[in-house]
């Protein structure tokens, strides 16, 4: 039993410091650095809006801010009323120097209400090559450039998760740490080791390819586009790359009750896509490690383990330009204090709610 509990205290251990250190060598290798020049192929940006969140006039224009020679912006709204509309139009009014439109209507292609959204930009994009990036993400100026050089004979998808930035309050500082030391981490980590998986934030394709696994609407197989993706570009031989790093999102002010309900609706995400490997997840945080330790009768060393545990997530947000501060450490123990209910309350349901839509796997895939 001794020998036991030590394997798997070091294991643990072993496994959180290897993705930190995988993390931060993908940044320390940094930025696609390539010039730019006129070969590189035309780019239909897509983005679905609903809604105005508080960055939203920000994050939707750097959709013109871009340093890419050939490339359209499609910006896609479900409704006429929708809040997003007015805001959308003046962006294309005061961005004459990009081709620019809004697109508006729902065509339902899948129980996804995004995927329905989306649509009619796929269908109206000029592009061989779709960047679909979503409404709250703050695109640098080489994002298009940083997205195509990703690219190789072996890929069938370029994917980023966000790096939470601008946490206005401690559950905003939350936020972050869910997505950058804890979400960000392990797809850096995966992605270093060739099992990148999808992030539905942005998904950048090669028409060609989402068409041979059938489309837009295939992504509509699962709970959330993410994990239809990966297992779409899988099931072809090709490999869900990242981007050399990770774009930014600006969080702001979070209410505890926002951020359960986003991590208890991924994390269902998860279960619904890859159920053995998000059973795993319980052993992410540092509570088996602890438990382990208490077991083993070294409760002396308890403090040491936790900062080495969080020395390393700190070290990593530090290089990465993450939130690092002192509210940030302990966003992240607070994050760790909910890994457990989280995974409870995962396996205890099945249904989601995106933007006011309830979701179920049944539902997800009924009208492929």
């Amino acid at each position: 039993m001794t020998t036991f509990l030590l394997t798997a205290l070091l294991g643990i251990l072993a496994v959180h410091l290897l993705t930190a250190a995988l993390a931060a060598w993908r940044y320390r290798r940094g930025a696609a650095s390539e010039p730019v020049d006129d070969t590189l192929p035309f780019i239909s940006l897509v983005r679905p809006v609903c809604g105005v969140d508080a960055f939203d006039a920000e994050t939707l224009e750097s959709s013109f801010r871009q340093d890419y020679p050939r490339y359209e912006v499609i910006f896609c709204a479900a409704r006429e009323t929708d809040p997003a509309v007015p805001l959308v139009r003046a962006l294309i009014a005061n961005n004459p120097q990009v081709e620019a439109s809004l697109l508006i209507g729902d065509t339902a292609i899948s129980g996804n209400p995004k995927l329905n959204n989306l649509h009619k930009g796929y269908v109206e994009a000029r592009g061989e090559w779709l960047a679909m990036t979503d409404s709250n993400l703050l695109l640098p100026p080489d994002y298009l450039h940083r997205l195509i050089t990703r690219w190789d004979g072996r890929t069938g998808l370029v994917t980023s998760p966000p790096a939470g930035i601008r946490p206005a309050n401690f559950w905003g500082s939350v936020e972050c740490a869910f997505l950058n030391t804890s979400q960000g981490r392990w797809q850096l980590a995966a992605d270093a080791m060739g099992m990148g998986f999808a992030q539905g934030k942005t998904l950048f394709w090669k028409r060609e390819v989402l068409e041979r696994g059938g489309g837009l609407a295939a992504l509509g197989r699962n709970l959330a586009e993410d994990v239809a993706s990966t297992k779409l570009v899988r099931a072809q031989g090709l490999q869900v790359r990242l981007a050399p790093q990770l774009f930014a999102q600006p969080v702001g002010a979070r209410s505890a009750r926002f951020v359960w309900d986003r991590q208890l609706r991924w994390s269902r995400v998860r279960r619904d896509g890859f159920p053995l490997i998000f059973a795993a997840e319980i052993a992410q945080g540092p509570l088996l490690p602890v438990l382990a330790l208490l077991a083993l009768g070294g409760a002396a060393w308890l403090p040491a383990m936790l900062a080495l545990w969080y020395g390393a997530e700190w070290a990593l947000a530090r290089l990465a330009g993450w939130p690092s501060g002192g509210r940030d450490l302990a966003a992240m123990l607070v994050r760790d204090l909910l890994l457990v209910p989280l995974w409870l309350a995962t396996w205890a349901g099945r249904e989601i709610t995106w933007r006011g839509t309830d979701m179920a796997p049944a539902k997800a895939g009924a009208a492929e």
